[in-house]
């Protein structure tokens, strides 16, 4: 029952992506293929819920209108089978350039050397698939759980017990790990007692209730990192069920309108993220792939920097969605990475 119920999903989801076809003119002044238009290009993501995933898909959206593109957009669903095949089907529909946004490496390595042997170009954001010929987008992690670190020893000092937020095996968390390992050995104050975390379709509230048994656990904890925005999501939850906002911060990564939102409540433990504009880094994914499709090099590391954004500095700007976000604050709301001239924003 439950192996034909999936088929099914799948077989929904593979109809939803690829029907509606855009039969777009060609683009004025653009390389091959795109002077001539009716350019497919495939966006196939693992993460199909949160905030940062929908604001990345219509980043990604705009950019392929602007570029004439017939973008088509399969849902991962967390599902390592079932993104392997949408991989397969991208390949199978005539896509030039393919796009694996998230996913699990030991699962996809294999199937994008298939489309890159078939001369699909593909482009991979925040999954290493360990490939040459595979250009990675990326948030520059490393900088992005630095950037949240520091701002936890200027509000907390550099001593005091830690809980921390991660699941191995998905590349952004895995580099934002690195950081963390590299910030305790600095920092010998800092002392983690709990570790915890889960990526699934319910994250946000999976990891409220494994934050409640931590911090019930371990009620010395002042500081959380969460780098994450749903990790960060979920421990807030914990902290209002158990009373304790006021006693424990949590530092995070990645933002979006609603957590914007809940960093700036009143009395919010979420006090700080290092984040970039999801919608900028799926338009510069397209990019990416755009480039890739008409011959041309985006480079192999193709990263949008991230700003810090703390709880104060939001209150004090009146921001209140990530498109004002955008207005106010520049560095936020454009990347250089994977431009052309041939390229319109």
């Amino acid at each position: 029952m439950y192996l034909r119920l999936r088929g099914a999903l799948a077989a929904a989801a593979s109809i939803s992506a690829l029907s509606a076809p855009v039969v777009a003119a060609g683009l004025a002044g653009a390389p091959a293929p795109f002077d001539k238009g009716d350019v497919k290009i495939a966006l196939v993501g693992f993460i199909s819920g949160g905030d940062f995933f929908e604001a990345y898909q219509s980043g990604a959206q705009a950019q392929a209108k602007a570029l004439g593109v017939d973008l088509r957009i399969f849902p991962g669903k967390q599902d390592p089978a079932l993104e392997r095949d949408q991989i397969e089907q991208a390949i199978n529909l005539g896509a030039k350039a393919i796009v694996i946004d998230h996913g699990q490496p030991e699962s996809l390595k294999d199937v994008a050397q298939k489309a890159l042997d078939a001369g699909v170009k593909v482009v991979a954001f925040d999954v290493n698939l360990d490939n040459p010929k595979i250009p990675q987008v990326e948030q520059s992690d490393h900088l992005l759980a630095r950037l949240a670190l520091e701002q936890a020893v200027k509000d907390n000092g550099d001593t005091f017990k830690a809980g921390y937020v991660y699941v191995a095996g998905f590349a952004p968390l895995d580099r934002r790990d690195e950081v963390w390992t590299e910030f305790r050995k600095a920092h010998p104050g800092v002392e983690e007692v709990a570790r915890f975390g889960a990526v699934n379709s319910t994250t946000a509230a999976t990891v409220a209730d494994q934050a409640k048994a931590a911090l019930r656990a371990h009620p010395e904890i002042t500081v959380v990192f969460a780098p994450y925005d749903e990790f960060a999501r979920g421990v807030k939850l914990a902290l209002n069920e158990l009373g304790l906002n006021d006693k424990v911060k949590v530092y995070s990564a990645d933002v979006s309108t609603a957590d914007i939102r809940e960093i700036t409540e009143a009395g919010s433990p979420w006090v700080a993220t290092v984040a970039t504009n999801p919608a900028v880094v799926g338009a510069a994914s397209i990019r990416a792939a755009a480039l890739l499709a008409a011959g041309q090099d985006p480079g192999h590391s193709i990263v949008v920097e991230p700003v810090l954004l703390t709880q104060k500095s939001l209150r004090d700007s009146g921001v209140a969605t990530v498109e004002e976000l955008s207005a106010k604050v520049p560095a936020f709301g454009k990347s250089n990475a994977a431009k052309a001239g041939w390229i319109s924003e």
